[in-house]
């Protein structure tokens, strides 16, 4: 009798069906709840990535033109070799250029005599290109040439700056006043007579965010596919827009003359004079 009652208590104690479920969907509601906060703090993440990245890089592209323009210089450049802007559309979308000689230091260095060194006189430009993974954006890259040559809007160095430009446009006007119509392009064979400098350059720069995780995000949140648009208007000072004759032009200092000789000097040639002042005899 004591054997039967210890045989059915030892097959009494494992665990029922019900409990291996009632364990299963405790186990499954716990980790729901886990991915759905995981989820969560990934999705508030790439949000608050994207919106950084709108807030950071175009301003940051913005300043960087702006202090390149800031350091424009005419010094021995003809008024065709001043600036040059060119109207370019590409997909449908606003896609300029603008090149220019600037004295802003080069971002790249460069090895002279075992030495890196930077220029303090270089090329930069701004050009864009269709995005090679998407027929819906551009590529706005940074044109950097070591020194300047006789080609001064050519060759250099592309630094790529952003991949989803929705449009890059550069308008100039020939006066700074709200009712002057601006001109699409400016030291150009299209625009002859825009030459040397303009009195205002307006840029406007559009980006679209880019969602990060796209493939494994569940929702995009809707402010992952918003543009922005940023805009800056630079003046340029009116003591480098001179004519053709008034640009500074350097010039080599000529070998100083020697002295007329005078009357009497030596190796001179002359007839001394007299002490008297009178006639020589």
């Amino acid at each position: 009798m004591r054997r039967r009652t210890l045989s059915i208590a030892r097959h009494a104690s494992g665990f029922t069906l019900v409990e291996v479920l009632l364990t299963l969907l405790i186990m499954g509601g716990i980790m729901l709840s886990l991915t759905q906060i995981l989820t969560a703090a990934r999705t508030s993440r790439d949000t608050i990535h994207n919106i950084q990245e709108t807030q950071l890089a175009g301003p940051a592209i913005l300043d960087m033109i702006e202090r390149d323009l800031r350091g424009l210089t005419t010094f021995g450049r003809p008024r065709t070799e001043q600036l040059r802007i060119k109207n370019r559309v590409m997909l449908g979308m606003d896609g300029d250029s603008i090149d220019f000689v600037t004295t802003s230091d080069t971002l790249a260095q460069h090895v002279i005599d075992d030495r890196f060194v930077r220029a303090d006189w270089c090329e930069i430009g701004y050009r864009l290109r269709q995005s090679p993974e998407s027929d819906q954006f551009l590529e706005i890259y940074r044109r950097e040439a070591f020194g300047v040559d006789e080609q001064p809007f050519e060759g250099g160095n592309f630094v790529l700056l952003h991949e989803r430009v929705k449009s890059f446009d550069v308008q100039s006007f020939t006066a700074d006043g709200p009712d002057e119509d601006p001109l699409d392009e400016w030291g150009t064979d299209r625009n002859e007579d825009a030459a040397g400098l303009p009195a205002r350059i307006e840029i406007t720069l559009v980006l679209e965010l880019a969602p990060r995780l796209v493939n494994e995000q569940l929702r995009i949140a809707p402010i992952d596919r918003r543009t922005l648009t940023y805009k800056r208007v630079l003046r340029m000072p009116e003591g480098l827009r001179v004519d053709e004759d008034a640009i500074p032009m350097p010039k080599i200092p000529e070998a100083p003359r020697p002295a007329a000789s005078t009357p009497g000097a030596p190796g001179g040639g002359g007839v001394p004079p007299t002490t008297d002042g009178g006639a020589p005899k």
